[in-house]
């Protein structure tokens, strides 16, 4: 055991050194190609899709060049640069489907990193099956894709929505003790249905003695919600949740505030922190956001977050980053430790123990012995490894799906700009489930914290 963790110390500082050198070989890697897929179009490229984008640009460009901060300081993938193959995502599942192939088939890609929508992950993770390629789903939060079904070749960088229910649900009940009536607008399909269940059943827990007046399901991409707020204001109800995200959210929000919907209604926003900057004092006093974990505004002090916030505004002309690019992150992030770990174990295992060789041929063999996708694929499974948004483990999904904390907090307009306050933060055994345990069973069993 002792020599094999020298010979993995060892390992690990040859691929440093290669990476930090000038030679031509370095100069000749063979790139890595990535497809990258997000909203490039329609209501959810504005506030989702192009800042994943943006992010996913940025990091590749620092880690290319070799600038991130450690542990992810060596020079792209183990040495190798990284080149991105953007797609956008707008066009529905069907059309994703197709896509994926394309990026398979015809753009060679060696791995594949995206999807906002849960719908199109749903539709796209069998797919990524059955071509047998690494895909990391890096933003999409229905727990339905591995609670559902068993994946090899499909990983997920972020945790699921049932984090985003119940830390929402526990944050509300703490911070107010005294709701009798709550309602809903979610959109109807995965993602908004999943939110909204599992935000009911944890609410059945902690406050079974209030009672839902109304839950409006709108179409993904409806625009208009006079009907829906119609029925919000005449079901007086303490507390709205809303899931709404992308062009859906910003349009009820222009529709809803001007009727005076929350003047005795408080809206929870589960995915509401990329709105503050977008929609400033539209959002109204008093409303409990959430970021989808411990990103944005809630992201923990460390040098990987000065480093991704410092990247992404030269990229986005002076805008902070929000959550889809702290996603971006986690899975670009996630990926290369997965290939590097692969990499030194590989390297490690290549070189006889006691060898005499030269510095060169080391460095020659860091190079040239790139690990396959298997080796990577394990390499993955149950990865624990740093983000700007702080630690991710893949404990969940057999070692393909994320866990992590999360926080919550609420508005409060200062001096003019929107600022967020009460920050409470929720480690991950708070608000997801063990694995192999399905959400809606542990909600129901009381959310008794996970080992």
């Amino acid at each position: 055991m002792k020599h094999r963790l020298l010979r993995l110390a060892r390992a690990a500082a040859l691929i440093a050194l290669c990476a930090s050198t000038t030679s031509i070989m370095a100069e000749e890697a063979k790139p890595i190609r990535i497809g990258f897929v997000t909203f490039l179009s329609g209501p959810a490229a504005g506030p989702f899709g192009v800042p994943a984008k943006l992010a996913a640009e940025a990091i590749v460009a620092s880690i290319n060049a070799g600038k991130a901060p450690a542990p992810h300081n060596t020079k792209g993938f183990g040495g190798a640069p990284v080149e991105l193959v953007v797609i956008d995502e707008a066009g529905g599942a069907t059309k994703q489907v197709s896509e994926y192939r394309n990026l398979v088939e015809r753009s060679d890609v060696d791995f594949v990193i995206g999807y906002i929508s849960s719908g199109d992950c749903l539709a796209v993770a069998p797919v990524a099956e059955e071509m047998k390629k690494l895909t990391v789903l890096f933003d999409c939060g229905t727990p339905r894709i591995f609670e559902e079904a068993s994946y090899k070749y499909v990983f997920r960088t972020r945790p699921h929505a049932t984090m985003d229910a119940v830390g929402a649900a526990l944050y509300l009940t703490e911070q107010q003790k005294n709701i009798k009536t709550f309602a809903g607008i979610n959109q109807n399909y995965a993602w908004g249905q999943d939110s909204w269940n599992d935000f009911t059943a944890a609410m059945s827990v902690l406050k079974p003695e209030a009672k839902i007046t109304t839950s409006q399901m709108p179409k993904f991409g409806a625009g208009q919600y006079g009907a829906e707020i119609s029925a919000l204001i005449d079901s007086q109800s303490d507390v709205i949740h809303s899931s709404l995200w992308g062009g859906d959210l910003e349009a009820f929000m222009l529709q809803a505030v001007p009727r005076e919907l929350f003047k005795s209604s408080r809206l929870v926003l589960v995915a509401g922190e990329p709105y503050l900057v977008r929609l400033g004092t539209s959002i109204p006093d008093g409303t409990i956001v959430g970021a989808r974990g411990t990103h944005g505004v809630f992201a923990p002090a460390s040098p990987l977050n000065n480093w991704l916030t410092e990247i992404y505004k030269a990229k986005a002309e002076g805008v902070i980053p929000t959550y889809p690019a702290y996603s971006a992150a986690s899975a670009i992030l996630g990926l290369k430790a997965a290939y590097e770990k692969a990499k030194i174990t590989k390297l490690s295992a290549s070189i006889p123990m006691g060898a005499n060789k030269g510095v060169k041929e080391e460095m020659e063999k860091a190079y040239q012995v790139g690990p396959s996708q298997e080796e990577i694929i394990a390499a993955f499974e149950k990865l624990t490894f740093d983000s700007p948004s702080g630690k991710v483990r893949m404990t969940l999904g057999k070692g393909h799906q994320a866990v992590a904390g999360t926080a919550y907090g609420t508005t409060k307009l200062v001096n003019g700009a929107v600022t967020v306050v009460n920050i409470k933060e929720y480690p991950a055994e708070r608000v997801q489930p063990p694995d192999g345990v399905a959400s809606p069973d542990w909600i129901k069993g009381g959310m008794k914290p996970a080992k």
